[in-house]
């Protein structure tokens, strides 16, 4: 099951059929115990929506309400490995290695709600950087009792040559306007996501593949759940939170984004979560 927020409402989608609700908060509606199977008790009293532009016609916002994301870095081998890359003028290198090899994973904060868009939508490459990339990566909805309740797909916007100069920049780094897309739903289910789940990326410049890259959570080391419970050991989060997992797949050290780029982020099951750059 997915749930879409919408300009017009909240729509659920079972089965590829829409269902349009209209007098719902989406924070009071995604914080509900259960959601999911709530939601399956609740569809067969909904109306559905029978336009088959349902989707179009009720143009996407971000998935997010007052919750914060944050999000975990050097979870997989190639991260750590382009990381290195991009600090080993710095002397910085050995710090990822460090983190990748540790208990202790990194965790730091991404983006609020005012600074995420959603899929359609525009993101930044920050003027004082000269080499910008997308992350692709799964997301986590997580409740305040630090339940994962579903899965989205989040664009970790970076500047690679700033947090290259020195791994102290990092918040400068990944934290401007518009440093983050989310969407373009909430997936909800009752199993884990399976680790041969495909993680898929395009970047088009004139409608042309400039860059394309695909891996699967196999490749990931650290589990969501250790991940969840480092994140809520300090911090509460009243309304939930959204964590990306980290991504493997990274554009050579050659590319850099470029305005007017198309950036495309597929994860089975969720869909396509669609960034252009301003």
């Amino acid at each position: 099951m997915k749930i879409y927020k919408t300009r017009n409402g909240i729509l659920i989608e079972e089965n590829q059929q829409g269902y349009l609700i209209t007098d719902k908060d989406w924070d009071t509606f995604i914080l509900r115990e259960n959601l999911l199977q709530e939601l399956k008790h609740e569809i067969p009293f909904l109306t559905p929506v029978h336009n088959k532009e349902w989707l179009v016609q009720n143009a996407l916002l971000p998935p997010i309400g007052k919750q914060e994301i944050w999000a975990s870095g050097v979870t997989y081998f190639r991260s750590k490995q382009a990381r290195m890359e991009e600090s080993e003028k710095s002397g910085g290198a050995t710090f990822y290695d460090m983190v990748y090899e540790a208990e202790r994973p990194e965790l730091f904060f991404k983006a609020t709600a005012a600074r995420t868009v959603g899929s359609g939508d525009y993101v930044n490459i920050r003027k004082d950087s000269t080499w910008n990339v997308p992350e692709p990566e799964l997301t986590l909805f997580v409740s305040p009792r630090a339940k994962i309740v579903g899965y989205t797909i989040g664009n970790d916007m970076s500047s690679r040559s700033i947090e290259g100069e020195n791994p102290l920049y990092l918040p400068q780094a990944k934290v401007y306007e518009r440093c983050a897309g989310l969407g373009p739903c909430i997936y909800l289910t009752d199993e884990p996501l399976s680790k041969d789940t495909l993680i898929e990326i395009q970047i088009l410049r004139q409608q042309k593949v400039v860059f394309e890259g695909k891996t699967t959570l196999r490749q990931i080391k650290r589990s969501f759940e250790e991940l969840v419970e480092y994140l809520y050991r300090e911090c509460s989060f009243p309304y939930g939170c959204f964590l990306m997992t980290g991504t493997s797949i990274v554009p050579p050290s050659d590319f850099t984004l470029q305005s007017q780029d198309e950036i495309r982020i597929g994860i089975e099951h969720i869909g396509t979560l669609v960034n252009f750059v301003a």
